[in-house]
């Protein structure tokens, strides 16, 4: 009887947890058993793998293998094991050398002839290889990717026979050099082109500098979307490790891009979106929308045509920053800290409040329209701002605003002060945070004590409106809000509040 261990690794969120492939070969009737939960991909590889072995010039061993994927009770999914199970197989029956092993994670599928293939969640298998000090063998496919985790040595290997030429010292696989992508030039259009929305255009910059969630609201036509969608462009570039998390985030849905390295995602689900398509979900837990606008930007067009549980499992991430994915037999968390922009019209057909066309929805339909947006959810938008009809005359003749670039740099001024400051974003503070940074002087705390009895704020409300506050003290070099830049935070939670 022979044994063979070969390490490999599953996906559990961002997560990749170690599995041991424990390959078994005992005499009796031919036989090819595979064990340890896997899933139907998973048990398809008995078929690939035989296949790859004899078009690969090696034996098949006519004996019972039993292939056991340790630990047992965590599922197996993908073609990841597929080269982990055939190396086995070869060290097991004696046709490669196994002194090897030891030093060595598998990760990769095999094609009917041998070759290896890319496979999902790369680059958190090979996080997670490095914190384990081995290793790892991926398809050239995958190397670009796995090789981001620095304190990993990858080895790209094209087939089945390179691997197994590595093992017997015969031809030693080559490390991936590793060298990060070049940051590329943030893609987008030009803040310039809007014209007039000045007050839009300066809460699109309150937003970026603070990592505030905003809404836009207006009829058709405005240039909501157009506004929305040169959010990132403002924001600053992303440090590595966070360049590194959206990387891991993509790469679990097999979207890794290297030419949109340390960008700042943008996602614009349709809203005829599910709960699961935003959150994440199905039988194998996937990161949602949410997920993959990790440290970007999550835009929903006609918010309240979304419906209204999608839209109310928001709540939860829009605090906390990361969603748990939860169903019968597994449970997964991803991060999930997305800055929200939303738009919408102000009633069905959208034109109330048009100078020039009438609204032909009744007081029911108004009511029945926004109600679909809950006060909870609305609670924890911080900026919510009117984008008006502008006349020919007023579009004709106004001039060019600041580009994307003159706010850019504004911004990473701004953020540079609260991270050297707290270490977040304004956005981000806890409550302690927010007492201990975010506090008014005299003339602002007299404003907002008048304010809070009578808008009837809420907690939260408070605590948003003080780093709304914070953010525009930042931002015209203040060491406290002051009396100007507490109106101006309560004037964004009273748009809401009044709308």
């Amino acid at each position: 009887m022979s044994l063979a261990l070969v390490r490999s690794r599953a996906l559990d969120g961002l997560d990749a947890p170690e599995v041991t492939v424990e390959v078994h070969l005992a005499n009796g009737l031919p036989a090819f058993s595979l064990v340890g939960l896997p899933d139907t991909e998973v048990r398809e590889a008995r078929d690939r793998v035989r296949a790859a072995l004899q078009t690969s010039q090696f034996e098949f061993p006519q004996r019972r293998i039993t292939v056991n994927l340790a630990p047992a009770d965590l599922p197996k999914e993908g073609g990841r094991f597929d080269l982990a199970i055939a190396v086995g197989i070869l060290v097991a029956s004696g046709q490669v050398s196994g002194k090897l092993l030891d030093g060595l994670e598998f990760c990769g599928e095999l094609s009917l002839n041998g070759e290896l293939r890319a496979v999902r969640g790369v680059l958190a298998v090979a996080l997670a290889a490095g914190r384990g000090g081995h290793a790892l063998v991926v398809a050239p496919a995958n190397a670009a990717e796995a090789v981001l985790a620095r304190e990993t040595t990858v080895l790209p290997a094209g087939s089945l026979c390179a691997v197994a030429a590595h093992l017997n010292g015969h031809t030693a696989l080559a490390p991936q050099p590793c060298s990060s992508p070049l940051l590329q030039p943030v893609r987008g259009s030009d803040l310039a082109d809007v014209r007039g929305q000045l007050q839009a255009r300066r809460a699109l910059e309150v937003a970026a500098a603070g990592a505030h969630a905003l809404l836009l609201f207006g009829p058709p036509g405005t240039g909501k979307s157009m506004l929305a969608q040169r959010l990132p462009g403002l924001l600053p570039p992303m440090s590595e490790a966070e360049a590194l998390e959206t990387a891991a985030v993509s790469s679990l849905e097999g979207r890794f891009d290297a030419a949109r390295w340390a960008q700042r995602p943008m996602r614009a689900p349709h809203h005829s979106a599910s709960a699961a398509a935003l959150v994440g979900g199905g039988t194998t837990p996937r990161p949602g929308e949410i997920s993959l606008a990790h440290n970007g930007v999550l835009y929903l067009d006609e918010l309240p045509e979304f419906d209204r549980r999608v839209l109310e499992s928001l709540r939860e991430p829009l605090e906390s920053g990361c969603i748990s994915v939860s169903r019968a037999r597994r449970r997964a968390e991803f991060p999930a800290r997305f800055q929200l922009v939303a738009a919408m019209n102000p009633c069905p057909c959208g034109f109330l409040g048009h100078p020039r066309k009438a609204c032909r929805c009744t007081p029911e339909q108004i009511a029945r329209y926004r109600g679909r947006l809950s006060g909870p959810l609305l609670d924890r938008i911080d900026l919510v701002v009117e984008v008006p009809v502008l006349e020919h005359e007023e579009l004709a003749s106004a001039a060019p605003g600041p580009s994307s670039m003159e706010v850019r740099a504004r911004v990473e001024q701004a953020r540079a002060v609260q991270i050297e400051r707290q270490g977040v974003v304004n956005a981000r503070l806890d409550s302690r945070g927010v007492e201990r940074f975010c506090m008014p002087d005299q003339d602002g705390a007299a404003l907002l004590k008048q304010a809070m009895s009578r808008l009837d704020f809420s907690a939260r409300a408070y605590h948003r409106v003080l780093r709304v506050a914070r953010t525009l003290a930042d931002m015209a070099g203040a060491a406290r809000p002051g009396a100007a830049q507490m109106a101006e935070a309560i004037q964004y939670r009273r748009s809401l509040d009044g709308r």
